[in-house]
């Protein structure tokens, strides 16, 4: 009647508001920044300050290179160490365990998707550290240090890109595996029945059927989880090291974007153009972030999650 389709209405219309509401906060975020970055690209073009390694505030030096390579390089080794386990775990949650063990290791996953990411930097700092420094640099440096730079210790701290990737591929795993859980669980059962029915085996089912089905989804997991990485800021910076410049190996220190913002917001107005610095390197990681998001939208469209 009437009742009904006037509650439709104003359920689509609040809706609506919701999802317009969403779209301002975010341009009104991204024109503060720009608002607050203009006056140091006032007297500094972009292209300078993206590709400059000189960070010397006093100096009035801010090149933000070094902070934008240490973020990708160390986001990059997290994924590279978290996704496979992280996907791999997911399926098996899904599609192997019986319900009595899933209902026990779900919430495992659920309670270390919720850990404060300080847990996770003083665990890294704690146990992480100690690890790289005594064992990990030492093997690596000895079997191929010699060839190959990437492996060379050249840092004897152990606070370098590697604590950092492990610290941050432990973080994203219970949100990878997760999210591949709920994808693979809510694929129709017929799916699966019709490929055992034609002699595929339990893995060959998985493999090819059940994960083809479900990579739209687990796609959007490996998003979500490279945003993360991306923005993390406390934990990473507690083990990173902190230290502006290109890392050359994985145990070299290095200085994400956002612990850059973190460390040097409290004494950036003793020094003239620093709070629009900051806020140029703010707005940079949010245009990087955005940019990777729209990009990888385009990716799992075509992989055939369907877009409107």
């Amino acid at each position: 009647g009437a009742a009904r389709a006037l509650k439709n209405n104003v359920a689509r219309r609040v809706l609506f508001t919701a999802a317009v509401l969403l779209i301002l906060l975010l341009v009104l975020i991204g024109v503060v920044l720009v608002r607050e970055a203009l006056p140091i690209l006032r007297v500094t073009s972009l292209i300078d300050i993206l590709t400059s390694q000189n960070w010397h505030p006093t100096q009035m030096a801010f090149g933000l290179l070094p902070f934008i390579a240490g973020s990708f390089i160390v986001t990059v080794f997290a994924m590279l160490l978290g996704v496979a386990p992280a996907v791999l775990s997911g399926i098996y949650l899904a599609e192997y365990t019986s319900a009595r063990r899933r209902t026990m290791v779900k919430p495992v996953v659920d309670l270390l998707a919720g850990i404060p990411s300080v847990v996770y930097g003083l665990w890294g700092v704690l146990f992480v550290v100690p690890l790289i420094r005594e064992v990990i640099a030492p093997t690596l440096d000895s079997a191929l240090g010699a060839r190959f730079p990437l492996f060379a210790a050249t840092n004897p701290s152990g606070y370098s890109v590697l604590a950092g990737a492990i610290v941050l591929a432990i973080m994203v795993f219970p949100l990878i595996v997760a999210v591949t859980d709920e994808v693979l669980r809510n694929i129709p059962a017929q799916l699966r029945e019709s490929a055992l029915a034609l002699g595929a085996t339990r893995w060959e089912t998985t493999w090819l059927v059940v994960r083809r089905a479900g990579l739209p989804g687990i796609a959007a997991s490996i998003v979500l989880a490279f945003s993360r990485a991306f923005g993390e800021t406390l934990a990473i910076m507690m083990v990173i090291g902190n230290t502006p410049q290109i890392p050359r190996s994985i145990f070299d220190a290095a200085y994400p974007l956002p612990a850059l913002i973190a460390n040097a917001y409290s004494e950036m107005m003793s020094v003239p153009l620093y709070q629009s610095a900051l806020m140029l390197a703010a707005l940079v990681l949010l245009v990087i972030v955005l940019m990777f998001n729209i990009v990888a939208r385009r990716v799992i469209c075509r992989l055939g999650a369907g877009c409107a």
